[in-house]
Order: structure tokens, then sequence, then C-alpha cells
């Protein structure tokens, strides 16, 4: 969203794309808001990670964080759907397919289409979902 002309990103920061536009957001000069999804959100990401969740945590302006204890589909959906509450847009790394469990990248997107809020796909040449 851009508050005044002013960069603001909103990310739950988990491992790849989450994470680079965070980092992206803040190397462009604009502030970052951080959606925590549950309590236990960052035990249930990669180890490796942890350094780079922490690292963009710190630099948010702001952290939200959702009232769930366990990091389930339902947490992440939640997480994603408060983002969604202040976005002005969308952008989603999506290779336009179905998600492969509730709260996946196409459940983001159908929500915001129904919100009315623009979406811009992101989805390389080349690229591939693991």
């Amino acid at each position: 969203m851009r508050a005044g002309g002013e960069l603001i990103g909103m990310s739950c920061i988990a491992d790849g794309p989450d994470s680079l536009f965070a980092r992206a957001v803040l190397d462009l000069g604009g502030c970052l808001i951080v959606v925590v999804p549950a309590r236990k959100y960052r035990d249930s990401l990669p180890a490796g990670h942890y350094p780079v969740y922490d690292e963009l945590r710190s630099a948010a302006m702001e952290v939200i964080e959702i009232d769930r204890e366990e990091s389930d589909s339902e947490a992440h959906q939640a997480g994603s759907v408060r983002m969604l509450d202040d976005a002005d847009e969308l952008i989603a790394v999506w290779d336009g397919k179905p998600a492969r469990g509730y709260g996946g990248t196409a459940d983001v997107v159908s929500v915001a289409r129904e919100r009315g809020i623009p979406v811009t796909v992101v989805w390389p040449d080349g690229a591939r979902r693991d």
C-alpha cells in the first residue's frame, strides 16, 4: 500500500517470495508491516530461514500478530486475509494453478479478487513449483 506516497509493504516473511518481497520493500526505502499468522509460526519455518525472518521482523515498522497458536493452513489463510484488510494491491508470485492446500496463493488471490483488490501476478518464464 502507499500512504501519502510512501511505499508500505506487508508480508508474513516466510522463506521464498514473501521474504524477497519484504527485503525489496526495505531496499527501496519503504516501510514493512509483518503479519505473524500464529504464535508457533517461526518454529514452522525452515531453521535456515530464522536469521532472515528475525532480521526482517526487527526491521518492521509494525508487527501484527494473529491470535492463533498453531501454524497451520487456517492460520496462514487468516494471516493472508489480514494483510488484504489493508492492501491497495496484491502482488502474487503464482503459477495460476489451484492451491495445493487451503491457504495457498490461489486462495489469497481469490479473496483479493472478491474484494476488488487489484492483483498483479508474477511468474517468470521458466519458473516452476517445487
